[in-house]
């Protein structure tokens, strides 16, 4: 993932609120989720707190395991909106929530930008994120969040994560397969919501984008505000779908100017 051949940023006069970019990642030689053991889930967790103090410099921060996690640490979790919960009807059915909270834990650093989710639908989510559209920046960040956990990892525990030669980084939805990246923007779009909903959709389509409310996948939309994100996780590289986004963003937004003035 070479950060320097991404080509501009996100406009900075676009309303842009947040930037937000996630990965999924797998250790070689464990369960997916669905038929992880308890004993495998508790060592992923077990090399993770070791992995995780030899991140350096500004992704150093702390771990905080759900099992006995405090009634503050929790509170300020969701305060943050870092906090990730169980009764998900896919992940309960799948069999992902089994031994719940067990096993399960999120580390952030001290700026709060750089996320790691143990244990919830992969064994790692591996994010970067922070107010504003740097995306440039945010990416940067989640190259090297995603170098720090595979190389402690790999020191842990002498295993990579699991990859496979055709459908690239194994997860367990395989709506993730390949990168696995999301790279997405909450922005203000008061020009295409007058202009209508199915009609961004359709644009969206066109530029290989997908429109979510702002309360995530199975949430609504609230006001103008979106969350625009790459489309596609297979068969384009982590820079070509970051560079979809980023180009994608600016031509909704460019076209959102226009949309506001008839």
């Amino acid at each position: 993932m070479d950060v320097s051949k991404l080509a501009g940023n996100v406009n900075p006069a676009a309303p842009v609120h947040s930037t937000r970019i996630r990965v999924g990642r797998s250790i070689d030689g464990f369960g997916l989720s669905p038929g992880i053991t308890q004993e495998q889930r508790l060592k992923v967790e077990s090399l993770f707190k070791s992995a995780c103090k030899k991140f350096p410099g500004k992704l150093a921060g702390s771990y905080y395991p759900l099992l006995g996690m405090e009634e503050s640490v929790r509170q300020q979790l969701v305060d943050d909106h870092f906090l990730f919960m169980s009764g998900d009807a896919n992940l309960r059915i799948s069999g992902m929530e089994r031994d719940w909270p067990e096993g399960r834990g999120i580390f952030h650093n001290d700026d709060k930008t750089f996320l790691v989710w143990v244990n919830e639908e992969d064994q790692f989510r591996i994010i970067s994120m922070e107010k504003g559209g740097d995306v440039k920046g945010v990416f940067t960040r989640l190259v090297e969040g995603i170098k720090a956990v595979g190389d402690s990892v790999k020191e842990e525990s002498g295993k990579d994560f699991m990859l496979d030669e055709k459908y690239g980084y194994v997860h367990s939805c395989p709506s993730n397969l390949g990168t696995g990246m999301r790279a997405s923007v909450h922005i203000d779009l008061p020009g295409w919501t007058s202009h209508g909903v199915d009609k961004l959709r359709a644009r969206c389509e066109e530029l290989a984008l997908q429109p979510r409310g702002t309360r995530g996948e199975s949430g609504g939309q609230t006001g103008c505000t979106y969350d625009i994100s790459n489309k596609h996780r297979l068969g384009y590289s982590e820079v070509q779908l970051v560079q979809t986004m980023i180009d994608g963003v600016n031509k909704l937004y460019e076209e959102d100017l226009k949309l506001q003035k008839k």
